[in-house]
């Protein structure tokens, strides 16, 4: 069921296979490596295209300062993920080595706290957008009218936040058990939907921002009931047996568990919320230059979520298969495995940056469905700068996911906010203020992969997180679920 064929798999495998021979990377592990990245990889293009087709929709459908309040709004969503994803960063450390260990029964528990954990954190949030849409989106920006679609969009975004969050445990669940085929189908079939569901809303129904908001709340609420399905039931249909089912009525606050879970994912929090605060000053800073920049940037960012998507394959593959071989007690295996999957994430970001730089204007021009829009040899340049970008971004996220998987994740959390807050966003401010111009922005974009990753592989190389593993491996005696 796993070995369906599709051009994702087969172009990451034939990399894969090539580093292989020319005696780079083990064969057999750029197998494995492959059939957990590449359903992750598969997920994130039918996100982030999601998140690129909404863009492209409202900007067609209402014009582009649509386009900048639907960016402004952006950096608020994106706490949902931070938060959702740093903890499922516990999550995942936890699952996977305690699947490596064969420690059935202490998934369970790992489960249901880390639901308990995202709620506890997200719902506060969701309240917080729905009741001040409009005074959060005026921090970035004084036109009224951007304020008001922005607020529309976020204030419905609201009510999806709590989803969101539980989405990224419930995936993050299933790859640290060796099944990265199941949340590939849900996830992005939850994408496909969502595209549909906003196509409808917002050009059938004339529902503007507010229809893309309704159709991504609603993909979000379908998605996480089929994972709770298939978790309470061992499988989905369609997919294989996953081999545990999980008793969502036990208890949900186990001290322990909930200590492992912050001491782990707390950092990856951070780590990801760097990005997501520096969007306010970033994008503050970007407006400077304005709206024709600030659309261009915007544009830009969505091509880069989608050139970015490898690294949620192989940084996800990495946390999966170091922490099963953790756990297990091969602490040279984890790190061959680590090895591996760093090197093969550097060759498929590199064939990705190539092909996304000779198509980069089209592509830009397909958001405002005008070549001759001055936003488009802006958005153009800064996919050339994504393009540069992307191979120090794969050696970031793959050092990243041994060391989540062992626990060490203070490290990355320092490497990007040493990155973004001392580089990035002082190259930004140059930029806007000096005779740097709009260099300065390119600068920026690839200072924030460039730093994290010389900063992570450094972490890497010293094997100081192997220690640390030890640290939060299952105990020898598997508790009752």
């Amino acid at each position: 069921m796993r070995r369906v064929p599709n051009p994702v798999r087969l172009v990451v495998l034939w990399i894969g296979l090539a580093l292989a021979r020319a005696g780079l990377i083990s064969g057999e592990r750029a197998r494995r490596t492959t059939e957990l990245a590449w359903p992750r990889i598969l997920t994130g293009i039918a996100r982030m295209s999601k998140n690129a087709v909404d863009v492209a929709m409202v900007g067609l459908a209402v014009g582009p300062l649509a386009i900048a309040g639907v960016g402004f709004a952006t950096p608020y969503w994106g706490i949902a993920f931070s938060l959702g994803g740093g903890f499922a960063g516990g999550t995942i450390a936890l699952v996977s080595q305690r699947y490596g260990a064969d420690a059935h029964g202490e998934l369970g528990q790992a489960i249901r706290t880390s639901v308990a954990l995202v709620l506890a954190v997200t719902v506060p949030v969701a309240v917080a957008f729905y009741l001040f849409p409009a005074d959060l989106i005026g921090v970035m920006s004084d036109d009224a009218r951007t304020i008001r679609l922005g607020a529309d969009y976020l204030r419905v975004l609201a009510f999806g936040v709590p989803f969101a969050g539980l989405n990224l445990v419930g995936s993050r669940i299933y790859i640290g058990m060796d099944d990265a085929y199941t949340p590939m189908l849900v996830r992005a079939g939850g994408a496909v939907a969502n595209v549909v569901g906003n196509a409808v809303l917002i050009f059938g129904l004339g529902m503007g921002v507010v229809g893309a908001a309704l159709g991504t709340v609603a993909a979000n609420v379908l998605v996480t009931t089929a994972f709770a399905v298939g978790l309470a039931a061992g499988r989905l249909p369609g997919t294989g047996d996953l081999g545990v089912s999980v008793r969502f009525a036990g208890r949900y606050v186990d001290r322990g568990v909930l200590r492992d879970l912050f001491d782990i994912g707390l950092p990856v929090v951070g780590r990801n919320l760097v990005w997501t605060v520096a969007k306010f000053p970033m994008l503050a800073i970007v407006g400077l230059f304005g709206p024709t920049v600030v659309a261009g940037y915007v544009i830009a960012r969505r091509i880069w979520g989608i050139m970015n998507t490898p690294g949620w394959g192989f940084g996800l593959a990495a946390s999966s298969l170091v922490g099963q071989e953790l756990g297990g007690e091969d602490e040279r295996a984890a790190e061959a495995y680590a090895r591996d999957v760093i090197r093969f994430s550097v060759a498929t970001y590199a064939v990705a940056a190539v092909a996304i730089g000779l198509f980069a204007r089209p592509i830009a021009i397909a958001f405002v469905g005008d070549a001759g829009d001055p936003s488009v040899p802006v958005a153009t340049a800064f996919v050339y700068a994504a393009c540069v970008a992307s191979i120090p971004q794969a050696v970031k996220g793959a050092t990243a996911g041994p060391l989540d998987a062992s626990g060490d994740t203070r490290w990355p959390f320092y490497s990007q906010a040493v990155g973004m807050f001392a580089v990035a966003l002082p190259l930004a401010y140059l930029g806007a203020t000096t005779a740097l111009g709009i260099a300065g922005l390119y600068l920026s974009f690839v200072a924030e992969t460039a730093v994290p990753a010389a900063i992570n592989y450094r972490r890497f190389a010293t094997g100081k997180w192997k220690a640390i593993s030890r640290e939060f491996r299952p105990d020898a005696v598997p508790a009752d679920d």
